[in-house]
């Protein structure tokens, strides 16, 4: 025991200290490093808690379209916005968030900051930009623009991509909204190259492109006004509306008045009620450019006649002004003026031929056979009614007249012939007959169809004709070899001289293969052909002939997929957030509008762009240092 005791030594004894330091190294637990491991780790574990916690804000507030901050923003505040106050109302709710945020986070990193929602949001769109171009990869797709003023009176292009996706369908995509100085042709060609280049899109996948604008729109409504009398009628439209609905009190009157007429049909028995019957209404403001709203107006009008006459006597009894006594008599003698009814259940007709295009066309799944097919129906539907519509109208304007008391006129009696003042003072006279069948019904009629010829003259260009071909209606009734062989010319960089020399048998085999097929017996349209050639594997068994309904299904057809973007854009930035930066802006309606592709997005891949976009910002240019330049490299480890 004496040489054992004089082995151990003292305290500080070689054998006491390899006896520490073997005992430590058993201890691992417990060693410097691994604390300061564990330490890093849990800071690790608590950055992520947080940075998950923004981003579930984040990700709420983009989807609902939502304003991030708050005019005061500091702890004293009552309201501090619609993040941090989302944040807080999280971290009550869960302990684990609680833990690890506000107090209980280092003060210089709490994950709040404005530059922190940003980078959330921007990663969050750029996630979603990344599925579409994804999705799209080398298959061809088209272009849809289209230009709108924001409320900070900027001036902003939408940019919607359209493409047959891996499964044959049809979709339409928002990529970005951009900012421009102005509309010309050259500016808009710039932001679409730096678009492009920005996603690396390719301009030899661009098959089609489509443009719009207000400017040089001209809708039904205003190829009508081109006759005085019809021009004439919605100005006195538009004034009814405004002086109906100027006020709250105007409006809640008018309803009170069709309230109390519809209580009194309902107990004569002239009307029935059930669901959806007989709701609460009120006129319709019209809009400048879209049919739709332009028939709701007036469909609106003529069933609430009685109401808004009532309105109008109202105002002439209480008006304050004698503006208004005089123009709400005015109006009433209007109304009751056979002319104006005339006007009016003509231009109701017709907008209902042209309605069903109207909300047509402003589906995202629409295909340029089936717009063909819908144009050549309201065309034909316009010539009939010019032929055959004229006693349909008079009878319901007669009708209309008898139901409201309003005088019926005689056509066979003179009036003097208006709008040529040197024709009136020599006295001519045209009969009643004349000037409504001639000067109003089919002018008006007519120029309505001059319209929609010039403006879809391109129905009977080479291109459609042979992309008509495709069409599976009726057994494939329309299927034209050679059509379709001159339609695979215009696209000379799609089809190689060797893909051509094939195309014709290929054509054959397939018409005749898909006619016998009974899959494909209840196919009625170009994109539901693609969808089921993709499901039954033809796609790949005749390619060729599948590049070809590609060509065809790309082809935009309407604008309406952007303009419901500028729809998004008034909901995103509003007059209370009108110094919104343009890519701000952009992030948020890329979420708010494709939110179907965001909800397919898991937390992960987003944190980790985040920390991609992070890590790039905090990179810093390499240090270079001269031959003299001594590093201290015991400070460099530590």
């Amino acid at each position: 025991m004496e040489r054992f005791n004089e082995h151990i030594g003292a305290v500080n004894s070689c054998h006491n200290d390899a006896r520490i330091q073997f005992e430590s190294f058993q201890d691992q637990r417990h060693s410097v490093s691994n604390v300061l491991r564990s330490c890093g780790r849990e800071i690790d574990i608590a950055y992520r808690t947080r940075l998950t916690a923004a981003l579930d804000v984040t990700r709420f507030l983009l989807k609902q379209g939502l304003a991030f901050r708050g005019n005061d923003e500091s702890t004293s505040s009552s309201n501090r916005g619609n993040f941090l106050e989302l944040f807080e109302w999280y971290s009550q709710r869960n302990t684990e968030i609680f833990e690890v945020v506000n107090q209980n986070a280092p003060a210089n990193n709490q994950l709040t900051s404005p530059m922190i929602q940003k980078d959330l949001a921007h990663a969050c769109a750029s996630e979603i930009t990344s599925v579409i171009i994804n999705d799209i990869g080398d298959n061809y797709f088209s272009l849809i623009v289209d230009e709108s003023r924001d409320s900070s009176v900027k001036e902003q292009m939408g940019v919607v991509l359209r493409y047959v996706n891996k499964e044959g369908r049809v979709i339409e995509r928002f990529l970005a909204i951009v900012h421009v100085s102005d509309t010309t042709s050259l500016c808009l060609k710039d932001a679409i190259d730096s678009l492009f280049a920005q996603h690396g899109l390719s301009l030899s996948k661009l098959r089609g492109q489509g443009y719009d604008g207000a400017s040089n729109m001209r809708v039904i409504v205003a190829v009508a006004k081109g006759n005085i009398i019809v021009s004439e009628f919605f100005v006195y439209v538009s004034m009814i509306v405004n002086l109906t609905g100027a006020s709250c009190k105007r409006r809640d009157q008018l309803r009170q008045i069709e309230h109390d007429k519809i209580v009194t049909l309902l107990d004569s028995g002239d009307i029935i009620s059930g669901k959806g019957k007989n709701q609460e209404t009120s006129l319709a403001r019209p809009g400048d450019t879209r049919w739709g709203s332009h028939y709701l107006t007036l469909l609106r009008l003529s069933s609430m006649w009685a109401s808004v006459i009532g309105i109008l006597g109202n105002i002439q009894d209480d008006a304050t002004t004698s503006d208004n006594r005089g123009m709400a008599r005015g109006l009433i003698d209007r109304m009751n003026d056979y002319e104006f009814v005339f006007a009016l259940h003509l231009m109701k007709y017709l907008l209902g031929i042209t309605n069903d295009l109207s909300l047509v066309l402003q589906q995202r799944d629409q295909n340029i056979v089936q717009a063909m097919s819908l144009i050549d129906t309201m065309k034909s539907q316009l010539q009939d009614f010019r032929e055959e519509g004229w006693q349909i109208i008079l009878d319901e304007v007669n009708n209309f007249c008898e139901l409201n008391m309003i005088p019926v006129i005689d056509m066979e009696d003179s009036i003097a012939i208006r709008g040529n003042a040197r024709r009136s003072r020599r006295g001519q006279t045209i009969t009643n007959f004349h000037h409504y069948r001639v000067e109003i019904f089919c002018e008006v009629v007519d120029l309505i169809i001059q319209e929609m010829n010039n403006r879809f003259s391109e129905v009977s260009t080479e291109l459609l004709s042979c992309i008509a071909c495709l069409d599976p209606k009726s057994s494939f009734s329309q299927f034209n070899v050679q059509k379709l062989l001159r339609l695979a010319d215009l696209y000379p960089e799609d089809f190689s001289s060797n893909d051509y020399l094939y195309l014709e048998s290929q054509l054959r085999n397939y018409i005749y293969n898909v006619q016998r097929d009974p899959q494909f017996s209840e196919v009625g349209d170009l994109g539901s052909l693609a969808q089921q050639m993709v499901k039954t594997g033809k796609n790949t068994v005749f390619p060729l002939v599948y590049r070809l309904i590609q060509l065809a299904l790309v082809l935009p057809v309407a604008t309406a997929s952007v303009e419901r973007v500028f729809s998004a854009m008034n909901i995103v930035k509003t007059d209370l957030r009108n110094k919104m930066g343009d890519e701000w802006m952009n992030d948020c309606l890329v979420v708010y509008i494709e939110k179907d592709i965001f909800a397919t997005i898991e937390n992960e891949q987003i944190l980790q762009r985040f920390q991609r976009m992070k890590t790039r910002r905090m990179q810093l240019p390499p240090l270079r240092y001269s031959s003299t330049t001594i590093i201290n490299t015991s400070s460099v480890n530590q």
